[in-house]
């Protein structure tokens, strides 16, 4: 049973409402990354002297930390960090992964099990702890962060690419293809490419979330990002040790955290629904 609601004439299940409530919330994210100056009332920066470690009230809505600075606008301007990093890494995990998936899952034989073989490897060092190895090996800076997060993402990618490429490889219209004359880089750039991306697009929006979840992870250890204008781990970082005193400092950046990698999930599980076909022929 599907409960719905009416908004105008049209009907709107409960689920699609969630759906349309986290597209809010990430626009509004992407809003704060892109515009923050539009959104903050204060400067990051500015520290104000007689506002130490304030409640939350109607001049600072989510508080001031142990500098006096305003918590809503250090979460509005940290947002560009990681939001840069959550899209940045899945573009750069995806593109090596599916690279890679895709060269192994249609050349075969010895190149793919050498690839395979290197993308297993990777496989058994969980995606937080090799990004924590790679970050702690090559130092903290914003550049390895966004490394380590994409060399960590990089397994699940090309697993799925390969999968699909080995599928696509026996179908009808490939072997068409090939029955004419068609050259291998023909095929594989006019067929199998364009006909094997929706998973790899649908594992990306997913893999946002996860990637500012191990971004922040990084952060908040210590192997994060250091910048004037912290970004939302390290803001979990600096307020961990006052949530005695001043519990707002890590609330606010982890429901930050939390609703983005929230919305990105369900939009993703929508994206996944509305590209399957099975459903579709439902």
């Amino acid at each position: 049973m599907h409960l719905s609601f009416k908004i105008g004439k049209k009907m709107v299940s409960i689920a699609d409402s969630f759906v349309y409530t986290a597209g809010l919330i990430v626009m509004a994210i992407i809003v704060c990354a892109l515009f923050p100056q539009w959104i903050a009332p204060y400067a990051p920066t500015q520290m104000m002297a007689d506002a130490i470690l304030k409640h939350p009230s109607a001049a600072h809505i989510f508080g001031t930390d142990y500098y006096g600075r305003d918590v809503f606008s250090l979460v509005v301007y940290g947002s560009r960090d990681s939001l840069f990093i959550g899209v940045v890494s899945v573009l750069i995990g995806a593109a090596a992964g599916g690279t890679m998936g895709a060269l192994s899952g249609y050349i075969g034989g010895w190149v793919d099990g050498l690839l395979m073989r290197f993308v297993d490897v990777l496989m058994t060092i969980p995606g937080l702890l090799l990004a924590l190895a790679i970050a702690a090996a090559l130092g903290p800076s914003f550049f390895n962060v966004v490394l380590a997060v994409s060399i960590s993402a990089v397994p699940g990618y090309a697993r799925v690419m390969r999968s699909q490429v080995i599928a696509l490889k026996g179908r009808p219209f490939i072997a068409a293809s090939r029955s004419i004359g068609s050259k291998h880089l023909h095929i594989f750039t006019r067929h199998i490419l364009p006909n094997s991306l929706s998973p790899l697009l649908v594992m990306g929006t997913i893999g946002v979330g996860s990637s500012i979840l191990i971004g922040s992870g990084l952060s908040f250890l210590g192997l994060g990002v250091f910048r004037e204008i912290p970004d939302w781990g390290t803001l979990l970082s600096q307020g961990r040790g006052y949530l005695t005193v001043a519990w707002w400092m890590a609330t606010f950046p982890g429901l930050a955290i939390t609703l983005f990698v929230l919305s990105v999930n369900l939009i993703g599980d929508k994206f996944r629904d509305h590209l399957d076909p099975k459903k579709q022929r439902t």
